[in-house]
């Protein structure tokens, strides 16, 4: 595997912060005296939402929307757009420094229990006070997603394509249990595999690298950034029961053509079936995002399927890729010293773990599913992950982080007690789609405020050894003296971040 020649102080490396940290690279234990305890506010996905604060102060100060009201109409759908202004109400800045103006608006898409309440502290803290921005809200609660019929979740997608850029909070996707828990009137689909099917384009996770967190894989030295492919197979199936004997055959139709009969079973009792797609655009546009990724961050790819058992259906992943590959960017990768090659997805996976890291995977839909949590986890927590998708053409951009709602967690906060939820892969969904912003419409301050924010979460935990309790676990630490709550670690961050934009302003 290639190797990523690593220098000394801080560096950018992908999407993520890789430091050479000034401590050994152990765990060490936070008090957590050591950081503002904000307190905590209530959010309910279940009761409803806070209600927005409209006020005025003054001809040139506006109040923000800190929160939004659920809209009350049954047949409408209505969302907020709303322009994040001075907000008095946030915090008292600098009276020297001005807010960034990010030209161009940004999609929001609010989410569910735990993920939802960090997310709008993280908007309270590090957006609201520092950026003027125009949010196009779109509230992606399942209850608001079971009342318009699913019709919000295809709305946001839209307004992505048309903004370019979207920030997402995780959501659910509802199982029986969840039906029956929000009474919803149906089981609706994952609103992620939506909004990547009105989008097309492919998925790319990438660990959040902090030296001072053990991996659990401890031979990874560098990032490895799983592309997944964001359309069909297992995602668009056709999938049922098979009552009983029976013939199942697969039937295609050519436009203005007589239908061809393939038979596929012949069932002597009950089973299951399922029927899967994709389409060679969707292919070809996976490859150049893919290939366009490798070449920006100087990584060798590889690209892994099972054609040796799937033939048809994963042969042709792999022969369109080849093809684009020696067409139009073999060129590019050799001038770089990088390379493509494609392996069997078995062999793949024992090779990453034997490896050292630094090089891009392209996966299919399913396998990059798996493969992106095992890279995570590996890497010392799903907390630590960055998601993005991407078009080939560049031209609309959405960043989520790529754990759960933490419902375990959000079912504590209910009852009133403390959490450590880590918060740093939704703070990333943020800064991720600060930094397209910013790359889009040109303004450099704005890219290096979100990049900023990004090496404020890490040094926070990698120089101060302030984190929560999923990372102090992860360091072997169990004493409550180790771990911090949310709102202290992003506390310390706020902290962090407005110390280091100190000391960039007097450069």
């Amino acid at each position: 595997m290639a190797a990523v020649r690593l220098t000394s102080g801080h560096f950018r490396q992908g999407c993520c912060w890789v430091i050479r940290s000034r401590c050994q690279p152990t765990c060490a234990s936070a008090s957590s005296s050591s950081v503002l305890n904000t307190g905590s506010r209530s959010f309910s996905t279940v009761v409803g939402r806070p209600a927005s604060i409209s006020a005025s102060l003054s001809s040139q100060s506006s109040l923000s929307s800190s929160a939004y009201v659920r809209p009350a109409l049954p047949n409408a759908l209505a969302h907020s757009s709303l322009v994040h202004g001075r907000n008095p109400f946030t915090r008292n800045m600098s009276a020297a420094r001005r807010k960034i103006v990010v030209k161009n608006p940004i999609v929001e898409l609010d989410g569910d229990e735990m993920t939802r309440i960090i997310w709008q502290d993280i908007k309270d803290k590090f957006i609201t006070p520092y950026l003027e921005v125009d949010l196009k809200y779109y509230d992606l609660g399942l209850e608001y997603r079971d009342q318009t019929d699913d019709q919000v979740t295809v709305d946001a997608a839209e307004a992505i394509k048309k903004y370019g850029v979207g920030v997402k909070c995780a959501t659910i996707t509802p199982d029986e249990a969840r039906v029956e828990e929000f009474k919803l009137k149906k089981m609706w689909l994952s609103p992620n595999g939506t909004i990547r099917n009105i989008l097309g384009g492919t998925v790319f996770r990438e660990p959040i690298v902090i030296p001072r967190i053990p991996k659990l894989v401890p031979g990874w030295k560098k990032p490895i950034i799983i592309g997944r492919h964001a359309f069909g197979d297992q995602y668009r199936a056709t999938d049922r029961l098979i009552p009983g004997p029976g013939t199942l055959e697969l039937v295609y139709t050519p436009a203005g053509g007589e239908p061809e009969r393939i038979q596929v079973y012949d069932f002597k009792g009950p089973g299951i079936a399922q029927t899967q797609y994709n389409l060679d655009e969707s292919i070809r546009g996976f490859a150049h995002a893919s290939f366009k990724l490798a070449s920006l961050k100087s990584l060798p790819m590889y690209m892994s399927t099972k054609n040796t058992i799937l033939k048809k259906y994963d042969g042709r992943f792999k022969d369109i890729f080849q093809e684009i590959y020696d067409k139009e960017y073999k060129a590019d990768f050799e001038a770089k010293g990088i390379w493509y090659e494609h392996r069997l997805i078995d062999d793949m996976v024992a090779q990453m773990i034997k490896s050292e890291g630094g090089y891009v995977i392209a996966m299919k839909n399913y396998d990059g599913d798996v493969q992106s949590d095992i890279v995570a986890q590996g890497f010392g927590s799903l907390g630590l992950m960055t998601s993005t998708l991407t078009t080939p053409a560049g031209d609309a951009f959405e960043s989520e982080a790529a754990h759960g709602t933490v419902t375990r967690h959000y079912r504590e906060h209910q009852k009133g007690r403390e959490t450590s939820t880590n918060p740093i892969a939704s703070i990333f969904a943020w800064t991720r789609g600060l930094v397209r912003r910013g790359q889009l419409d040109e303004t450099p301050e704005v890219v290096n405020f979100a990049e900023q924010l990004e090496r404020a979460c890490v040094e926070v935990v990698d120089v101060e050894g302030i984190m929560t309790k999923d990372l102090a676990l992860a360091c072997g630490k169990k004493d409550r003296e180790s771990w911090v709550t949310t709102k202290e670690y992003l506390a310390a961050v706020e902290r962090r971040l407005q110390k280091n934009l100190g000391e960039e302003t007097k450069l």
